[in-house]
């Protein structure tokens, strides 16, 4: 990733940028082959039924909102009104806020687990950290945060072209998140770097990983 400085507002870049690319997004990432059900499903294995069970960065529902609501509690965030609206559709059951996660305001110790999937990549690398730290408040002791990560250099960068719109992408670079999530009393209970293929932009590696409060 190249460690440019990124002059434009990424959150303005990701939320426009989804906006406009929401159906081929969809199109597009079902196409990819991803580990993200079987992670899902071991979240889920863990959680006690009719778990509080926030997802930052939902998109439109799929998978993850979905097939954690048939058991759970869910709430999906998401920066794009129109993904929101996609989720709402998708997943009725569930509940859906149209917000920046990092103006989140969340009882502590309220959730039983955060998930947060291909989203801190479309996170400043300067609240990154910030962010980690409040979700580690939000979760209820021995709550879990299922994220990937970033497993490339560190960096930000803007792709102006990213399935037909400008997108905004960062990493704190691939050795800082575990040293992180246990500096804000997150363990890891599972990690592995899992590298996907992804039509029209390679083979791309993210860090998986599940850890307790």
């Amino acid at each position: 990733m190249a460690g440019r400085a990124v002059a434009r507002n990424p959150k303005e870049i990701v939320a426009r940028g989804y906006d406009a690319i929401a159906l081929r997004y969809a199109e597009w990432a079902g196409r990819v082959e991803s580990p993200a059900l079987a992670w899902l499903r071991d979240l889920d294995a863990r959680l006690r039924d009719r778990a509080d069970v926030l997802e930052l960065g939902c998109g439109r529902g799929v998978p993850g909102t979905r097939e954690l609501a048939r058991r759970h509690r869910v709430t999906g965030v998401d920066i794009s009104a129109v993904q929101i609206e996609l989720a709402r559709h998708h997943v009725p059951e569930a509940g859906f806020v149209h917000a920046d996660a990092s103006d989140l305001e969340i009882a502590g110790g309220s959730l039983d687990a955060v998930v947060a999937l291909f989203f801190f990549g479309h996170i400043p690398v300067d609240e990154q950290g910030t962010l980690i730290g409040r979700i580690a408040g939000w979760l209820r002791e021995g709550g879990l945060l299922l994220a990937t990560f970033g497993a490339g250099e560190a960096g930000e960068d803007i792709d102006e072209d990213w399935l037909g719109a400008p997108m905004f992408f960062a990493s704190l670079g691939a050795d800082s998140y575990l040293p992180l999530l246990r500096e804000c009393g997150l363990e890891p209970l599972r990690d592995e770097v899992v590298v996907q293929h992804e039509p029209g932009h390679g083979d791309v590696p993210f860090h998986w990983v599940l850890a307790q409060a």
